[in-house]
Parts: structure tokens; C-alpha cells; sequence
């Protein structure tokens, strides 16, 4: 898989996926934003890919928003702007939330502005210390629109949230791990290293179970507890379909025989 602006690599069933502009921080052009909708698309039906990891080449996760190329060239060009800016929202936002696999962010460096959607997006964060995030819209008479005034809402506190949009102060991965914005946030000599780990160990996991995973906490976060309770039943019947068993024959079953106990290991791991 080949694109202009972003870079895949799969090993260990981990898909590494690059945005890659390191000459501009790797700021969200409109080619950026098209090819990340087609490989999203194309990792969907990999199935040695079974996560992502989704991070910045070079010295910068993404500076946001190429602010020329997005906003300045397609100004006069309507039809064009609402193409690519329905696009822009629709990765960082219902795609990524309700990926079939498992996503991770590995912000290694500056994250900025529209960058903030694609970290809330992903199911998991992992910052490194180093990193620098920021809302800088306010210094140029604009505020955190669109799917970003979301991701705000969604994750953070709201003397956090907006303490940073209103005075566009940076922060820390340090900080973004305190405040709940990543799961943690670890050296940059060590972050490939601990994400990857990361990313291998869920890897290692039935994929049809994390899909579920998936859909009952994202789905049930919009319903009522009774809805919640007859779509995560519903969903375990698919699993039961899907897997034609398996989470109660082996994967119960092994646990009765003695062969593993599920709170200290995997049933991968005995397989």
C-alpha cells in the first residue's frame, strides 16, 4: 500500500501508520486527508493488520491543519473545501471511533490543533514526555471548531479543556497523562518500544471479542441502560456466532480443565 502523504508498515500484526510530511510537521493537507481515508479503508480488510498505531514522522505527530493549503488555496472553492473538510472529520471522527480494530495514537512529538481529533479518536494514547500539545486557533482569532470543540468535550475536564482553548497555552505529555488525554506518557527513547508492546499485546487477542469490546462501550455510551443491556446480549450471541463457540468451549472450558487462569494470562498464550 502506497500513498503520497502517509507511510504503512506492518510487522507483528501491528499496522504503523505514519502521517508523512515531516518538512511540515506533518500538518493535515488535503492529500493528507484523502489518503488517510483510503488506507483506513484498505487496513479494514488486512487481516495481518489486526491494529494501528497511528503516529507523526520525524520530530512531530501532526501540527494540526496545513492552514495554507486547507484554508488560504480552497477559501474560494466551495464545493471543493466542503469535500475535503466532510473528509477530514469523518476519519479523525466516526471512522476512527468505530474502527473494527483496535487504534492507538503514539504522539512523538508536536500535536496541534486538528490533531487533537485523531488522538481522542483512537481507542488508546501514548504520549512521550517530550511531546507538545496545543490549541493554538485562539491566537489567530479562531477557536477549536469542528470535530476538535468534540474530542474536548468527550475527554477532558472543563476547566481543562477550556483553560487550553481559551488562552492557547501548551502542555506537556506529562501534563496530557495527568489530565486523562493519553493513557500514559513515557521517555521518547522509550515510546516506540512501549506502544509497540502495547500494540502486539492486544494484537495477541481474539479479534471478534475486541471488536465487541469496542461496540458495547462506544455504542452504550448513547444509550439507556436498558438498550445497553439488550445490545451488549445481542453482541455476545454474535460473538457466540462468530467465534461458533469458541469463548465458551476453549476459552472457558480450558479455564475449568486448569490449563490457564484469566486474570494473570492470555488463553492465547496456551494455544
Amino acid at each position: 500500500m502506497e500513498y503520497k502523504t502517509v507511510k504503512v508498515e506492518i510487522k507483528d500484526h501491528v499496522a504503523r501508520v505514519s502521517l508523512n510530511r515531516p518538512e511540515k510537521k506533518n500538518a493535515m493537507s488535503p492529500q493528507l486527508h484523502r489518503d488517510m481515508t483510503q488506507a483506513l479503508e484498505d487496513l479494514r480488510y488486512v487481516d495481518d493488520a489486526k491494529v494501528l498505531v497511528i503516529t507523526g514522522a520525524g520530530d512531530a505527530f501532526c501540527a494540526g491543519m496545513d492552514l495554507k493549503e486547507f484554508f488560504h488555496e480552497l477559501k474560494g472553492v466551495q464545493s471543493e473545501y466542503d469535500r475535503i473538510y466532510r473528509m477530514a472529520t469523518e476519519w479523525r471522527g466516526r471512522t476512527l471511533r468505530y474502527y473494527p480494530k483496535p487504534t492507538i495514537a503514539m504522539v512523538n512529538g508536536y500535536c496541534f490543533g486538528g490533531a487533537f481529533s485523531i488522538v481522542e479518536g483512537c481507542d488508546l494514547a501514548v504520549s512521550a514526555n517530550e511531546a507538545q500539545f496545543g490549541l493554538s486557533e485562539i491566537n489567530f482569532r479562531m477557536f477549536p471548531g469542528g470535530s476538535v470543540s468534540k474530542s474536548l468535550a468527550n475527554l477532558l475536564r472543563p476547566r481543562d479543556a477550556l483553560l487550553y482553548a481559551m488562552t492557547g497555552r501548551r502542555f506537556n505529555g506529562v501534563k496530557a497523562a495527568d489530565m486523562g488525554w493519553v493513557n500514559m506518557s513515557v521517555p521518547l527513547a522509550d515510546l516506540e518500544e512501549q506502544t509497540m508492546a502495547l500494540a502486539r499485546e492486544i494484537a495477541a487477542k481474539d479479534p471478534v471479542a475486541l471488536r465487541a469490546c469496542k461496540d458495547g462501550y462506544r455504542f452504550s455510551l448513547e444509550m439507556s441502560w436498558e438498550a445497553s443491556m439488550s445490545y451488549t446480549a445481542a453482541k455476545e450471541h454474535e460473538v457466540m456466532v462468530l467465534q461458533k463457540g469458541a469463548w465458551l468451549e476453549s476459552g472457558i472450558g480450558d479455564f475449568v480443565k486448569g490449563l490457564y487462569k484469566p486474570g494473570l494470562e492470555s488463553h492465547t498464550e496456551k494455544k
